[in-house]
């Protein structure tokens, strides 16, 4: 490591930025670059089709989930491959149990559909959130409890619980598996398979070797557009790298912690809790405080985020992990040593999962922009309804064109690689947003399959049509007008 001090920037909640936090930047590697040169010829050679489905999902993280669902639910043969031994992704193995808003200012759910569905399914207590009487109560008194506690933001209440990663494994793995989901873990894609133009399916590696899936409708559900990048669709990569929606690390959890102590202590001993941010950072060279969890006794750490470094370049995505166990151990040590109710803390888990904000964001046929967050207009593709990041703004239309490839047929995007602008990304990778874009998508790969046409040519009314049968909030752009 460099001997240099890291560079760190602290980034203020603002209209267009809801998540305020630190920003670690150091750009040297523990280990010397790479030392490869040249090519090598890879030898052709046949593979054995290991299945042929309606309706693939590679990757069964957030949005994958949802989708592999919603498309098992319009009666298609669904496939999800997962890398992982689980499902969930970053909710889960990424460890961010903290979901976020789910409900507009006004306390409305606008984010149902699977993600009502799968947290309704959970036991009482693997779920730590408001109770549905408070959301959108504007209450100093709890907005400020409740702030702790991630689910208050501009002085109201909000739906935007913890849960229990080990339970969402279970839960939606069983709901996948009730609905006829065919489930392959453990196995990783390698590349796609096109023809003319079109997706048809994915090579993937695993212990058995190289197999292929074949697919009507493939949906990327990687969270790097792995699919659509490969297969030569268009991407974007703009971002601004100071931002924390730039940022990348491994979670962590410290177990045997008494969070309401702690809490007592950030709330009504602010000088001290100010004096052990400077310690920390003077210590540390860093300094992340902890969310609540699910447990009062399990403090979760969603950070140090780290900028500069790459989530699709191996070298960098290893000294990112490499630094993100380092932090958990120094964290560990420094909260057991100065924190109140951190006295008998020890290191829990650390994510499998590196947590990734952005790396690649589809260029599609429409897109969720910035300049639509003033309008609140119903779109007429709407495939989902988005809290907005602040009260000044309505709620975001997301448009089905949003999960559509400009010029790539055979594939939907769902997830935080859809189309969008940078700052609409900040809200749009989050993990509600990706289980609203990620049954929305597996839903019109649904439909696309048993019509035999291609995802950019299905019946949007029908997609909208199913979207709602199953749950979802799509409104009418017809009756939205009537209204207004």
């Amino acid at each position: 490591m460099s001997d240099q001090k890291p560079r760190v920037q602290e980034i203020r909640q603002s209209e267009d930025r809801f998540l305020s936090s630190d920003i670690f930047d150091e750009r040297s590697h523990t280990f010397a670059p790479r030392n490869g040169k040249g090519t090598m010829i890879e030898p052709q050679r046949e593979i054995a089709i290991y299945h042929n489905c309606d309706v693939l999902v590679v990757g069964g993280g957030t949005a994958g989930t949802a989708a592999a669902l919603a498309a098992a639910r319009t009666g298609a043969d669904v496939v999800v491959l997962e890398r992982y031994n689980h499902l969930g992704g970053l909710s889960t193995g990424g460890a961010v149990i903290w979901i976020d808003r789910m409900t507009d200012w006004d306390g409305n759910q606008v984010i149902q559909g699977f993600a009502k569905e799968v947290i309704d399914r959970l036991p009482a207590d693997a779920v730590a959130g408001p109770e549905r009487k408070l959301w959108g109560v504007k209450d100093d008194a709890l907005a400020k409890y409740w702030r702790l506690r991630t689910s208050a933001f501009h002085g109201i209440v909000t739906w935007a619980p913890t849960l229990d990663p080990e339970r969402m494994k279970l839960t939606t793995q069983e709901m996948l598996i009730e609905a006829g989901v065919r489930i392959v873990y453990h196995s990783w894609m390698s590349v796609p398979v096109v023809e003319d133009g079109a997706v048809k399916g994915v090579v993937f590696e695993s212990k058995e070797g190289r197999q292929a899936l074949m697919a009507k409708v493939v949906v990327d559900c990687t969270g790097d557009g792995d699919v659509f990048s490969r297969a030569g669709g268009g991407f974007d990569t703009d971002i601004e790298e100071g931002d924390v929606h730039h940022s990348a690390n491994t979670g962590f959890m410290l177990c045997g912690v008494d969070m309401e102590t702690w809490l007592d202590f950030r709330l009504n001993e602010p000088e001290a809790f100010a004096e052990l941010n400077k310690l920390g950072r003077e210590t540390l060279g860093f300094f992340q405080a902890p969310y609540v969890s699910w447990r009062n006794d399990v403090a979760l750490f969603l950070g140090p985020r780290q900028s500069g470094l790459s989530a699709v370049n191996v070298d960098d995505q290893t000294e990112l992990e490499i630094r993100s166990h380092r932090f958990m151990r120094t964290h560990c040590e420094f909260f057991r040593k100065h924190a109140p109710g951190f006295e008998k803390a020890w290191m829990m888990l650390s994510a499998s999962q590196l947590g990734v904000r952005h790396t690649r964001r589809l260029q599609g046929v429409g897109r969720v922009e910035r300049a639509q967050w003033d309008k609140g207009e119903v779109l007429p593709d709407e495939i989902g309804v988005s809290p907005s990041v602040s009260p000044k703004f309505p709620v975001i239309s997301v448009p089905y064109g949003a999960l559509v490839p400009a010029r790539l047929d055979g594939v939907l995007a769902a997830g935080r690689h859809i189309s969008c602008d940078a700052n609409s990304h900040g809200f749009m990778r989050e993990i509600p947003q990706c289980w609203l874009t990620g049954q929305a998508a597996g839903a019109a790969a649904g439909v696309a399959a048993n019509r035999g046409v291609q995802p950019r040519n299905v019946d949007i009314g029908e997609v909208q049509e199913t979207l709602r049968k199953q749950g979802a909030v799509v409104r009418s752009r017809v009756l939205a007008e009537a209204a207004g």
